[in-house]
């Protein structure tokens, strides 16, 4: 099932059964342009979630997180989360939601061998793998497949050939379900239990820092985000993304930076402000020590 726009959740007319009803016997995807929606508790399916433009809210197990160009989320199924678009600006967003039979046939041919597939050829487990609800980069290969699953749509609807890609992309779901795994074998600690509780805590903090980094967030409120002591989340935080989080923080104020650089022609002092550096100088500095050259010469160069 394909659509074109959001649901109005406060209108009189909404029908929260069919809607809802829908996720239960279809695939849903949603290639949306807007500027507002808001949905204050939704318990989906398994599902995807990335901004073309602009960017969407989510609120999971009580904490806020934004997604933004270049980004993924990947929800659980019957994960509780709330949703909202609030801005001037349209906002294009990617929505995929998973019918549970569907997803769980993918995940039975993507994680089982070819000897258990052969013996069991028609047995489908309704367990699903748990995923971890943080953002994730989109990388080279998922862009290609995004686009090419968008294409189609606007140009044919959903059709089989859709369904072809939604297998593509719940492959690779596990595949960063495979890359957060290895991720966290650098966190220092023995059971594996609290490797795994600690990685997310880190994510939480790595998600806040995607989501607030305009804010100029300090490691106090980032330890009590993460609900970590600052020593022990410096510490995790560098075994396991190889960077603290002063430096990420600073990665991705200049990713911001890049990208402005690139695909605008505001000035350097609005560049600044809107990177989330203090000022220009603090700016080109930081520009400087990780790209070789000043913002301006980097722009002439890249376009």
């Amino acid at each position: 099932m394909y659509l074109t726009s959001l649901p109005d959740h406060s209108s009189p007319d909404f029908d929260e059964d069919l809607h809802f009803g829908r996720f239960k016997t279809h695939n849903v995807i949603f290639n949306t342009l807007s500027s507002y929606s808001f949905c204050d508790n939704h318990v989906g399916c398994l599902s995807f979630k990335t901004i073309l433009k602009g960017e969407e809210w989510y609120g999971i197990n009580n904490r806020r997180l934004a997604v933004r160009p270049g980004q993924f989320l990947i929800l659980n199924d019957e994960q509780n989360y709330s949703c909202k678009i609030d801005t001037h600006d349209k906002v294009r967003g990617l929505s995929v939601f998973f019918q549970k039979d569907f997803a769980a046939r993918v995940f039975e041919d993507t994680l089982k061998t070819e000897t258990e597939l052969l013996d069991n050829p028609f047995y489908i487990s309704r367990k699903q793998p748990e995923f971890f609800q943080t953002l994730n980069n989109i990388g080279p290969e998922l862009q290609l497949q995004l686009l090419t699953l968008i294409s189609g749509l606007e140009n044919k609807g959903y059709d089989e050939g859709t369904e072809e890609q939604l297998v593509f992309l719940l492959g690779y779901l596990i595949s960063t379900l495979k890359a957060d795994t290895k991720k966290i074998k650098g966190v220092q600690a023995i059971k594996p239990s609290s490797k795994i509780e600690i990685y997310k805590r880190l994510c939480i903090a790595k998600d806040f820092l995607h989501s607030t980094f305009m804010e100029k967030p300090d490691l106090k409120l980032l330890g009590s985000m993460a609900c970590l002591s600052v020593p022990q989340l410096i510490r995790q935080f560098k075994s396991v993304f190889k960077v603290t989080p002063h430096q990420y923080l600073i990665q991705l104020k200049l990713k911001q930076a890049v990208d402005l650089l690139k695909n605008t022609n505001k000035p350097i002092y609005e560049i600044t402000w809107g990177s989330g550096f203090e000022n220009e100088s603090a700016f080109c500095r930081a520009f400087k020590s990780a790209y070789g050259m000043q913002p301006l010469m980097f722009r002439k160069m890249h376009r």
